[in-house]
């Protein structure tokens, strides 16, 4: 049986994707995508995604992020950028907000790629500004 290559996941893509695995954001996604703005996108998943940590939701967040992961898998580069300039960096601000057994449940549930950037991330912010 042959192997089928699946296919990179471009901007557009990504945003059918999104649009599918937020259901509450379809109509928002849809309005940033024909303003061509995939950075308001994945903000957009992000305030989203803070706004269900304010309730405690974190087995959603956590699913949340794992989807995410599948797309910066197989992402372009764009995508794969915006994912980690947007969206991976706005778990600081989660661990900022969440209670303290919350961000280590999540984190635990992160996905490895995402654990590796956040971390990176990290250790940038406190090398250029003392963080």
């Amino acid at each position: 049986m042959k192997k089928v290559q699946m296919q990179t996941i471009n901007q557009k893509i990504a945003v059918d994707y999104l649009k599918f695995f937020y259901p509450p954001l379809r109509h928002e996604i849809t309005q940033l995508s024909v303003q061509d703005n995939f950075a308001g996108i994945m903000q957009a998943t992000v305030n989203y995604l803070k706004n269900l940590l304010q309730e405690s939701k974190i087995s959603i967040i956590a699913h949340h992020i794992k989807l995410m992961d599948l797309i910066y898998k197989k992402g372009n580069s764009y995508v794969r950028t915006m994912i980690e300039n947007i969206f991976v960096r706005s778990f600081e601000s989660f661990k900022k907000h969440a209670k303290i057994q919350h961000w280590k449940l999540l984190y635990q549930y992160m996905p490895v790629s995402f654990q590796i950037i956040y971390n990176e991330q990290q250790k940038q912010d406190q090398m250029y500004f003392g963080k």
